[in-house]
């Protein structure tokens, strides 16, 4: 046990400065207690099957709730795998498991697929997860129980800090974690993640409860765990940061051209597409359509790059300026749905009155149950909703529109009556 849990072992968990307050309306405000090291040291990093076997079994014979978290290196690497685990539970302790050496982890999901995961972002984690074979069928969130519960900040430093009344230090959150061997500080860093998670969970669910908003969050961790995996976007390339400053045709085929030859070429090498070029020197090159390689080299972004590596964006742009009008990509993506609520008023202004009445009576009731409105309601359900109300505008009826739209039991019953009003009211009164 270190000096900080020695420290704090007899302290029960409590609220700090940050979160919210007790129904008296105050809260703790005691300095918090730096967490410097995992309770039983920094373990040995499991990188071969003998190993991962035992942590197997030392997981499947534990109880409770699982610690559950990865870390991936986002900005140095392509996609999204991960290249660190980490695990604790009681009976078990902590483990960092490296899913390079070990990639299939699936007798490990196996072995706690009866148990309640607890991850901190989980819809950020889920999909590297999944990669390796561990998919949860019960989980608890507890950034999205932060939200649920008010906490204005809702990071896993912040949450630990002002629940738990610990700092964990947070200095290698961005660093690059394919890197082998890992360093000692990262093992600690990435072991002091898990640490507190089950703590922090239990502190969060008795929160809930005293709001009454637990059952709020277990249908939405269910939704999370159900949720199938994320279908691939369609035209990717048109998330190039800065593609607002392009409107003709020609140059979209061009950012489109250097996207997908940049994608390929950082798929190949396995480095993040942005250390390959950036979103900004695809933009401008777009922008200019440089007649040669001579003229790429003088936008900027390019002016570094070796002559084989400019000719070979050239015919990226010589390919997109070839291509006849009929395979020149459109202004935008076909939209489903209402249009841009800035359109409304001309298109429809009874439409634009329902959605702005429904925007202030949603906004209201997110205030009064201290949450974020996008988790009471996604914004998107609500324009829906207001864009083609059903007839007659009842509770029943909104009930099963927001129900159609994805919205779980809790929301339907929060937001029905306040949409019901906003679209039954009159605009002129």
């Amino acid at each position: 046990m270190t000096d900080a849990h020695e420290t704090a072992a007899d302290r029960s968990l409590r609220t700090t400065g940050g979160a919210p307050p007790d129904e008296a309306g105050s809260s703790a405000t005691e300095a918090p207690i730096p967490l410097l090291e995992p309770r039983e040291g920094i373990p040995p990093v499991i990188a071969d099957a003998a190993a991962l076997a035992e942590a197997v079994a030392a997981f499947a014979a534990g109880t409770g709730p699982v610690a559950v978290d990865a870390e991936r290196a986002s900005g140095y690497r392509y996609g999204q795998r991960a290249y660190l685990v980490q695990l604790r539970r009681a009976g078990a302790g902590t483990a960092l498991i490296d899913p390079v050496a070990c990639p299939d982890l699936s007798g490990l999901g196996e072995a706690l697929k009866d148990a309640e995961w607890v991850l901190h972002a989980a819809t950020q984690d889920l999909p590297c997860l999944r990669e390796i074979g561990m998919v949860p069928t019960r989980l608890f969130d507890t950034e999205l129980a932060g939200r649920l519960a008010g906490f204005p900040r809702v990071g896993l430093g912040a949450m630990v800090e002002s629940v738990l009344g610990y700092v964990l230090e947070k200095g290698h959150s961005a660093v690059d974690w394919s890197t082998r061997p890992l360093p000692e500080p990262w093992l600690r860093y990435a072991a002091l993640d898990v640490e507190l998670l089950v703590d922090l969970r239990d502190a969060l669910e008795a929160e809930l409860e005293r709001q009454g908003k637990l059952e709020w969050a277990r249908q939405e961790f269910d939704a999370i765990a159900a949720a199938p995996p994320a279908e691939p976007r369609k035209d990717p390339w048109r998330r190039t940061s800065g593609m607002h400053k392009v409107r003709r045709r020609r140059q979209l085929a061009v950012v489109r051209e250097l996207w997908e030859t940049r994608d390929r070429i950082a798929r190949r090498r396995d480095v993040s597409p942005g250390k390959v070029l950036g979103d900004a020197a695809i933009v401008e090159a777009a922008l200019a359509l440089p007649p040669n390689a001579h003229a790429l080299a003088a936008l900027n972004g390019f002016g570094r790059v070796n002559r084989r590596q400019l000719e070979q964006w050239q015919a990226a742009v010589d390919r997109a300026k070839a291509l006849p009008e009929a395979q020149l990509p459109p202004p935008g993506q076909p939209v489903t749905g209402p249009p841009p609520p800035r359109a409304w008023a001309d298109k429809d202004p009874a439409a634009a009155a329902r959605l702005s009445a429904a925007r202030a009576a949603v906004t209201a009731l997110a205030e009064r149950l201290a949450m974020p409105q996008e988790n009471l309601i996604t914004p998107d359900t609500v324009r829906r909703v207001c864009w083609e109300p059903p007839q007659p505008a009842d509770a029943a009826s909104v009930a099963a529109a927001l129900a159609r739209h994805g919205a779980r039991p809790w929301q339907v019953e929060q937001v029905t009556p306040v949409l019901v009003a906003a679209l039954t009211a009159d605009p002129g009164a």
